[in-house]
This record gives C-alpha cells, sequence and structure tokens, in this order.
C-alpha cells in the first residue's frame, strides 16, 4: 500500500492494472469451485454506464494503462552489448531476442529437441497463452548455438532445457528468468548501457524487421500476436517507414498541385 503522506509517487497504471486481474482472477477461480465463502467477485470488469430506459452496461475499463513505446536501441548499442557478454549460451539467448524476437520465457522455455538447425527454426512449445508457433531465426544464433552445445553445456545436465546453468549447486540445472536477468543486467552495465531488459530486445528485433520492409502480418506470425493490433504498434515504431509513407503521400499531392496549376 501507498500512503501519500509518506511521499510515495505511487504505481503505475499498468501495476494496479496487472494486480487487480491477478486478484480477480484468483476470485473467479474459488467462485468456479464453489466450496468457499466467496459468493462474488468483488473486483468489477469495468465500471457500469446507466442509460435512460436502459439496463447498465460496462464499457469503461476499471483502470486504463497508457500504451508506451519501448525504446529500441540502436546498432551501436547492441553490438557493445553483444560484445560484454562472457559465454556463448548468453549471446545465444540474447541472439533469440534480439534477431529471432523471442519473449524470456519462450528462450527459457525452448528444449533440445526444439531447435531445428538444417531449418534455421525453433519450435516456441510454451509460447503466451499456451499457444506454440515455429519461427525462423538469423543462422548467427545457430552459430553461437553450437558453440555453447559444443564447448560449455555439461554433458551430464539432467534436463532437456536448452539452456542451463553452467557453474555452482545447481549445474546442469535448467536457467531461471532470475538467472537470465542477472546476464542481462551484469552485460548492461559492462557496456555502459543505461537501461536494457529482455522485452527491449524483442521489440528491438521487430521494429529492425519492420524498417526492413518485413510485412506486417509476417512480424505478427514472428512474434506469436493473436491480434494483428498488437503488432501495429511497430508501424509507430519504425521510423524510417512513417516518414517514407509521409514523404510519398506529399509527393503525390504536390504532383496533383503542379498539375492542377
Amino acid at each position: 500500500m501507498v500512503r501519500i503522506e509518506d511521499g510515495e509517487r505511487g504505481l503505475a497504471a499498468r501495476t494496479i492494472k496487472r494486480r487487480l486481474a491477478t486478484i480477480s482472477g484468483l476470485y473467479e477461480y474459488l467462485l468456479v469451485r464453489g466450496d468457499t465463502p466467496v459468493t462474488r467477485n468483488p473486483v468489477p470488469r469495468g465500471l457500469a454506464l446507466r442509460r435512460t430506459g436502459a439496463r447498465a452496461v460496462r464499457g469503461v475499463p476499471l483502470i486504463r494503462a497508457p500504451r508506451t513505446l519501448s525504446r529500441v536501441i540502436d546498432p551501436d548499442e547492441a553490438n557493445a552489448f553483444l560484445a560484454a557478454l562472457r559465454t556463448h549460451r548468453d549471446r545465444a539467448m540474447v541472439e533469440a531476442m534480439l534477431l529471432g524476437g523471442l519473449r524470456r520465457c519462450e528462450v527459457l522455455g525452448l528444449r533440445l529437441a526444439d531447435v531445428h538447425p538444417g531449418e534455421k527454426r525453433v519450435f516456441i512449445a510454451e509460447g503466451k497463452g499456451g499457444h506454440q508457433r515455429i519461427v525462423p531465426v538469423s543462422g548467427r544464433f545457430f552459430t553461437t548455438l553450437a558453440s555453447y552445445l559444443d564447448g560449455e553445456r555439461p554433458v551430464d545436465a539432467d534436463t532437456n532445457r536448452l539452456f542451463v546453468v553452467l557453474k555452482g549447486g545447481r549445474r546442469g540445472g535448467p536457467l531461471t528468468a532470475a538467472g537470465l536477468d542477472e546476464i542481462v543486467a551484469g552485460a548492461r552495465r559492462r557496456a555502459g548501457i543505461g537501461h536494457l531488459t529482455c522485452h527491449q530486445l524483442r521489440h528491438t528485433c521487430f521494429t529492425r524487421l519492420r524498417e526492413a520492409g518485413m510485412a506486417l502480418e509476417a512480424i505478427q506470425a514472428q512474434a506469436g500476436h493473436r491480434s494483428i493490433e498488437s503488432t501495429r504498434i511497430y508501424l509507430h515504431l519504425a521510423n524510417d517507414w512513417l516518414a517514407g509513407e509521409y514523404r510519398r503521400a506529399c509527393e503525390a499531392i504536390d504532383a496533383q498541385t503542379l498539375a492542377g496549376e
């Protein structure tokens, strides 16, 4: 809880929305079970709007979360960050996000059998929302991955997960999300980059693909977005695309104007 008198800035709208969704989901689960004293969900799905002579409808979200554009790292920062990674394993994981657009959970969920070097593709068995897909990834990723598998991955690893812990008491066990975040944070500091997350690496991938002319529908499939609306953000992030579209439109308008004169 945040108290105003403590001088706290408060919680972001996204954080509040996520926590309310968690609480709402818990109550929905208890209602479905039916063997608890819970009789209703105290967290409304939205604000009710009443109209004269009509039933109340819920058309306004309880919390409006602003849609912000994630920062995209430039090529120099990407190269510095990759150079700061200390193992082939770390580099392969980052390349999966930066070149293939995989989510952090998808990288950690990869199994040995999910990788198809001959096709330069990987099978995502544990995508967001339980959805599966097969996506192409740059050959650079597979070259780095081969170096990791040949020289770093413990031969006695007790898991079929692709990326495992290399040292310490958990050597050979699956790498965790906290472990990957620590790797990214360490390389970011060594590279002198102020802020960088796994999600930004994924955003950078799709922004660069869009700038290179990749169709929006293809980016949707690569990203694993269920709705094209989730992919449209890359139209705004890809500055070259927007500038090019504007320039072509202006040229057409100018041509019509000159023809009229």
